[in-house]
C-alpha cells in the first residue's frame, strides 16, 4: 500500500475517531460554558449509553431487526434514557452545591464521586464481562483503490455530523438554547428576566448526556463490543478534545474532537509512536497546548476573580 493511500485511510479512521470524541467533548462544553463545572463524570455517561443501547437492541431486535433500523431505535432510547438519566445527575448531585454557592472544588469532587457511583454500578450489573454488539451490517463497502470505506463508517460520519448540525440548531435557534447562551453570560439577570436558570441547566445536562449516549452506542457498533471501564480513557481524550477547541465552545468542541481523532490516527503511523503510544501522544498533546495556547482555538481569555 502506497503511501498516499495509507493517509486516506488513516483520514477516514481519524474521522470515525474523531467524530466520537467530539460527540462527548460537547457534553463537557456545554456544561462547563454554564456552570463552569469539569463533569467528569461525563465518561461514563458515554459508557452507560453504550450499555442502555445494547439492552435496547436485545429488546427491539427480534421486531425490528439487528440492522440500521433497530440500531437507529436503540440509538434513539439510549438517547432519552441517558439524557434523563443526565437530568437527575445534575438534580440530585449538582444543583444542591450550585443552590448553597458551594465552591467548584466540592462540584468536582462529586463529579468524581458520580463517576465512580456509575462505573461500579454497571460493573457489579454485568459482573464485569464484556457485551458483544451483534449486528447484521457486513462489511460491505465503497473501494477506492486500496482504501476500504465501509458504509458503517460513512453512515457514523454522516450521523454524526446530522446531530452537531442539530445542536447548532437548537443552541441558536430556539428559545431554550438562547436561554442557555444568556446563562452561561449572566445567571443572576437571567433570574431577573424571569428565565428559570435551574431548568435550563437540567435541560443542558440532558442534551450533553444524550450525545455521549449517541456516541456510546455508535461506537459499541463500530467496535462491536462494549465494557464497564470504556468511559474513562475516552473520557480523558473527549476532555482533551474540549481543552484544544477551547472548553465552553460548542463549535470548537466539536472541531477539537475531529482535530485530535487525526492527530491520533496519524501519530500511530510514526515509527518511534505506534499503536501502543497513542494515548501517550494524545495526552501529551494536552500538555503542549496548555503550555502555549491554555485558551484553545475558540477559547477567550477571561479574567476570574476569587
Amino acid at each position: 500500500m502506497t503511501v498516499f493511500y495509507i493517509v486516506i485511510q488513516q483520514i477516514v479512521n481519524g474521522l470515525i475517531l474523531g467524530s466520537f470524541y467530539s460527540l462527548i467533548a460537547l457534553g463537557y462544553s456545554m456544561v462547563y460554558g454554564i456552570i463552569k463545572l469539569l463533569n467528569f463524570a461525563h465518561g461514563d455517561i458515554y459508557m452507560v449509553g453504550a450499555f442502555v443501547g445494547y439492552g435496547a437492541l436485545g429488546i427491539l431486535g427480534s421486531r425490528l431487526g439487528i440492522g440500521w433500523l433497530g440500531i437507529a431505535a436503540a440509538l434513539l432510547i439510549s438517547m432519552f434514557l441517558v439524557g434523563l438519566l443526565g437530568m437527575l445527575v445534575h438534580r440530585l448531585a449538582y444543583q444542591p452545591l450550585i443552590n448553597k454557592r458551594a465552591p467548584r472544588m466540592s462540584l468536582l469532587i462529586t463529579a468524581v464521586g458520580v463517576s465512580f457511583t456509575l462505573f461500579n454500578g454497571v460493573m457489579v450489573l454485568t459482573n464485569g464481562e464484556y457485551r458483544t454488539f451483534n449486528t447484521d451490517l457486513g462489511y460491505e463497502g465503497i473501494s477506492l483503490g486500496l482504501v476500504n470505506i465501509t458504509y458503517t463508517q460513512i453512515i457514523m460520519v454522516v450521523a454524526t455530523g446530522i446531530l452537531m448540525l442539530t445542536l447548532y440548531w437548537f443552541i441558536n435557534r430556539t428559545l431554550y438554547g438562547k436561554a442557555m447562551r444568556a446563562i452561561a453570560l449572566d445567571q443572576d439577570a437571567c433570574r431577573l428576566m424571569g428565565i428559570n436558570v435551574t431548568k435550563t441547566i437540567g435541560l443542558t445536562f440532558f442534551v450533553g448526556s444524550a450525545l455521549a449516549a449517541a456516541a456510546g452506542v455508535m461506537a459499541g457498533v463500530y467496535y462491536g463490543s462494549i465494557q464497564f471501564y470504556m468511559g474513562f480513557v475516552i473520557g480523558l481524550k473527549a476532555f482533551t478534545a474540549a481543552v484544544i477547541g477551547g472548553i465552553g465552545s460548542i463549535p470548537g468542541a466539536m472541531i477539537g474532537g475531529l482535530i485530535l481523532g487525526l492527530l491520533e490516527t496519524a501519530g500511530t503511523q510514526l515509527p518511534f509512536i505506534g499503536s501502543a503510544w497513542k494515548d501517550v501522544f494524545s495526552f501529551g498533546i494536552l500538555i503542549l497546548l496548555l503550555v502555549f495556547k491554555p485558551t484553545g482555538i475558540f477559547g477567550k481569555s477571561e479574567i476570574e476573580r476569587m
